[in-house]
Parts: structure tokens; sequence; C-alpha cells
């Protein structure tokens, strides 16, 4: 086993939520835990695709996989899969969750997608440049629910609606997916009466300061709010991955579908 590759534990986990193995007709399909651990290693080290070691086979083969899987939506069942799997298991809290954005420079390969809109590829230009805006929401135990994709300049309240809508979690039996939770934290970013409103219509506390210019006042926690470095925690571990931390991908398709892989292995 190689430096970061899939453990034991993690593979066994995963290797249920797969399609099979071998087709029906054709011959068999590269194996998949050696795929997995090909995609990691792009993942951590944001190297280009026809720079894979040979021990994980020929790069078209993973970057064929990679994309099919995309298309399929396979890469955010696996993320639902795990994330379903710890509400079951009581590790997922919807007591509180928190939302922040975060920057990620755009490397220069990253133009120049087949489309004539810039920001249906969530590319834009903001004071660090040629960049992408991730917003995400995590739960309470910091580990992330759901992320949204927008140009670097965009601001935080432009995702918000969005950010909340996603993240919906199947539970067992007929009721309908669990989505809510019970208080929800950001910085002043998210500070705007649009969405205060939109909390308090779906019933959700708010935990948001306000700006000292602000003529409003209201209950505040300060020790509770003290909580939300979760979230920020939660975005340095996902950086840790290089292909995270700078943007390579054209499409923000792809790019989205590389944060999913990350926040599925911090899940598992």
């Amino acid at each position: 086993m190689n430096r970061h590759d899939l453990t034991n534990t993690q593979w066994e986990r995963l290797q249920s939520l797969l399609p099979p193995q071998k087709p029906h007709t054709g011959r068999p399909a590269a194996d998949h835990r050696r795929i997995l651990n090909g995609i990691l290693w792009l993942l951590r080290t944001g190297a280009p695709w026809r720079d894979l070691p040979e021990r994980y086979g020929c790069w078209s083969t993973l970057a064929s996989r990679f994309y099919r899987w995309r298309k399929a939506g396979i890469w955010a069942r696996l993320f639902a899969a795990v994330q379903q799997q710890a509400d079951a298991a009581a590790q997922l809290d919807w007591d509180i969750h928190y939302v922040d954005g975060t920057i990620v420079r755009a490397h220069q390969h990253a133009a120049g997608a087949h489309t004539k809109n810039p920001e249906a590829e969530a590319l834009g230009r903001s004071q660090g440049g040629f960049s992408t805006k991730v917003h995400v929401r995590a739960e309470g135990g910091g580990k992330l629910m759901t992320l949204v994709l927008t140009p670097g300049q965009r601001h935080e309240a432009v995702a918000f609606e969005a950010l909340m809508a996603g993240g919906a979690v199947k539970r067992g039996g007929c009721g309908r997916p669990k989505r809510r939770p019970r208080r929800l934290m950001g910085d002043k970013a998210y500070r705007s009466g649009k969405i205060r409103q939109y909390l308090r219509r779906h019933g959700i506390r708010i935990t948001i300061p306000r700006k000292q210019n602000e003529h409003r006042t209201g209950p505040f926690d300060r020790a509770l709010y003290r909580l939300r470095e979760r979230v920020e925690r939660l975005i340095n571990r996902l950086k840790h991955h290089r292909r995270l931390a700078t943007r390579y991908e054209k499409c923000a398709v792809n790019y989205h579908a590389m944060w999913l892989i990350a926040a599925t292995l911090l899940w598992l």
C-alpha cells in the first residue's frame, strides 16, 4: 500500500457502493481500487493526468473513468451514501451547521473551457486574481454537507439559498430527506436581512454577528460563535489536497467532483 492510498477499512465501505467490477459484456474493467488510488494521488499532488505513476495503470483509463463516473453521478452518490451511513449511526450533527466561503486561485490552464459564459464555469476576477469561490456548509462535527461554486468575485449571499437547498440526507423508511439544521452559524458576510428572513421562514435559529454600524441589536451568543472555527478547519483540511487548493479543471462540474471525492474521504 502506498502513502495515502485507501485503507482496507475504507475500501470495504466503498466497495459495495461502486458499480460492478465486471461488465455484462466486453472485457473486465480495470480494478476499481487501483483507479481510485490513482485519482487520490492526483487529488493530493495536483499533477497532470499524464504524470500518473505507472503503478496506477494507464493515465487515459483513469481519466476516462473519472469523467464517466462524474457524468453518471457516481461521485455524488458515493458522497451521499457515506453521509447517509453517518446519519444512521448518529454521527451527523443536525443541531448546528456552519457556512463559509473561500477563494481558490485558478491556474492558467483552467481557462479555455468550450463555453461563451465564463461565469457558468465559476471563474472570475477577484482581488486574488483569476479565481473561483467555494461556498461550503458543514455539519456540527465539522464535515462537509454540501458546496456551491461561483466566480471568485461573487459575494457569499449570492450562493446562500442554493447552499441551504442542498445537503439533503435520505433516511430509512418513506419519510422526506432531512436538510434543515436547528441553528445556522456564519460570519458577517451572511448578516443581510434577506438571509435572516430566509432562516426565520424555515424555522432555523441564527447565530450571525452584525456589523458595528448597524443600528439593530439582538441576542448573540459569543461563546457559541467560537465553534465556527470548525468550518474553517474543514476548509483547511480539504485544501491539503493540492488539486483543491489550486483549480486546474476547466469545467466547474469536474472541479466540484474533486471536492466531493476529498469530502468523501473525510466522512470515511
